[in-house]
């Protein structure tokens, strides 16, 4: 670890990432049983003034807020207030799907995102309060959405609008991933129930303080005038090219809060990272969780249909098989916000990026330190083909439309024998992997699409970037 030489050629990686990303700001942070070895701020925290971005730069962490969630619900079934089996009903009676039995979904399958429930067209109307003050409304999340939405404020708002839509489970709970926000918002609401505090306040109290997170919070005005705190930049599609441009305000919703809104800096989440290292023990012995509550957490329980091989544990992705180690991390991603954490809990060593543009390369940049680390070039993939070779003919099953109520439709066409998959205004290449999966390039890293078959073998869903897609009427 003290040999340096990986740093020059992951650093040169990085930033090729980075400027062909337009990224204005990026942290990266690297630690070793809880000791930074290595820090570094690409570009600006504030492109305007020129102000540098440090390892004490807040910035959003998006949906690894959901590891916060699930270290919460963990530290309630500890006190006996709860069991991660017992029925989602038992706490949220209002909890309702229209025509349809949830008495056997569990807070275990919200937490595992196996409850069988599909995208939901929620997201737009619970951030609502915070785009009518948002001077610049492009987003790629809201191209399906109509002026009559009523913003949802509370989980009662939310779980009346759920038991309202018109929707088929994608199998019985326990037996499909499909990643949700929803319900990992809902598991907010439960946090609040059991405990009789609000769901913020409850993680500030038994999980940022305890563990020394200075700059960590719901809310910025409990930052108290922190000035190390970034701005949020989007990209514009200009037609011939793509610009950044600041977009100040956060995004904000009361109801979706356990699904991706803490504001954190590098340091403080290497201090998270390391809790998990520890067995739930914080650096300074305070424990947090019981090391039985940690291997719940980093247990493989489903597929997540994101990559080969990587399953979903409580709040945390796992990849048992990282290059020969147990990998376990969490992506994030919001307006102005990308963010990646990940860990190996038999090593103690662990990773941190944030960034203030969505959908920027920070998982490139991790995965590139993680490959320079270990003396691999920047861009390897853990991931080996079992098919390299698909015919035309073969390929024509999966061309067709894709459709989710979270993303609207994705269309997959067969272009110059290859097939190409056309996702938030990108074109992607699928490249065969094994029977019905094929491998995505994307930002620099691999992700995948599975192609589930219905009962008469054709082609009925795909699962991608976590979600499953139905397919419509294919187009040739």
């Amino acid at each position: 670890m003290q040999n340096n030489e990986w740093i020059d050629s992951f650093e040169k990686y990085a930033q090729k990432w980075i400027t062909k990303g337009q990224v204005p700001g990026v942290c990266l942070g690297i630690a070793k049983n809880g000791q930074i070895f290595y820090k570094n701020g690409f570009g600006f925290r504030n492109v305007e003034r020129q102000l540098g971005v440090t390892i004490d730069t807040v910035f959003g962490i998006g949906s690894i807020t959901k590891s916060f969630t699930c270290v919460a619900v963990m530290q309630l079934q500890e006190a006996g207030k709860l069991s991660v089996h017992d029925p989602v009903v038992k706490y949220l009676p209002e909890f309702r799907l229209k025509n349809l039995d949830v008495g056997q979904i569990t807070i275990h399958h919200f937490m595992t995102n196996t409850s069988g429930i599909p995208p939901l067209p929620t997201f737009f109307a619970s951030v609502m309060r915070s785009l009518e003050e948002n001077e610049v409304d492009d987003h790629p999340f809201l191209q399906n959405q109509t002026d009559d939405t009523v913003p949802i404020d509370t989980y009662e708002d939310l779980m009346s609008v759920i038991s309202t839509l018109d929707l088929e489970l994608l199998g019985p709970p326990g037996t499909e991933f499909s990643y949700s926000n929803d319900c990992f918002a809902l598991l907010g609401a439960i946090i609040e129930r059991v405990s009789g505090k609000s769901y913020e306040a409850y993680v500030k109290e038994h999980i940022i303080a305890p563990i020394g997170m200075e700059h960590t919070s719901f809310f910025m005005e409990e930052l108290n005038r922190y000035e190390n705190i970034t701005n949020l930049y989007i990209m514009r599609d200009k037609g011939d090219h793509k610009e950044v441009i600041p977009s100040p305000n956060w995004w904000d919703t009361s109801s979706f809060r356990a699904a991706g809104f803490i504001k954190s800096t590098v340091r403080d989440m290497l201090r998270y990272t390391d809790m998990f290292c520890k067995g739930g023990l914080t650096t300074g012995g305070k424990r947090i969780l019981t090391p039985e509550s940690v291997q719940q957490m980093i247990t493989p329980y489903f597929p997540t249909d994101m990559v080969p091989g990587q399953f979903y544990g409580y709040g945390l992705v796992i990849t048992p098989d990282y290059h020969g180690k147990k990998l376990v991390e969490h992506s994030g991603g919001l307006k102005g916000i990308a963010a990646q954490m990940c860990f190996f809990p038999e090593t103690g060593l662990a990773g941190v990026a944030l960034s203030n543009l969505e959908l920027s390369p920070v998982l490139a940049v991790m995965t590139g330190a993680l490959n320079s680390l270990e003396n691999r070039p920047p861009e390897s993939s853990h991931l080996i083909s079992k098919i390299d070779f698909l015919s035309e003919e073969a390929m024509h099953q999966f061309v067709g439309d894709y459709q989710s109520s979270e993303f609207g439709t994705l269309p997959l066409r067969l272009e110059n024998g290859q097939l190409v998959l056309c996702f938030l205004g990108e074109n992607y290449v699928l490249r065969p992997f094994a029977e019905d999966i094929f491998v995505v390039r994307a930002f620099g890293t691999d992700c995948s699409a599975r192609f589930i078959r219905g009962a008469k073998n054709e082609i009925v869903r795909m699962a991608f970037a976590g979600r499953q897609f139905s397919k419509e009427v294919a187009t040739y």
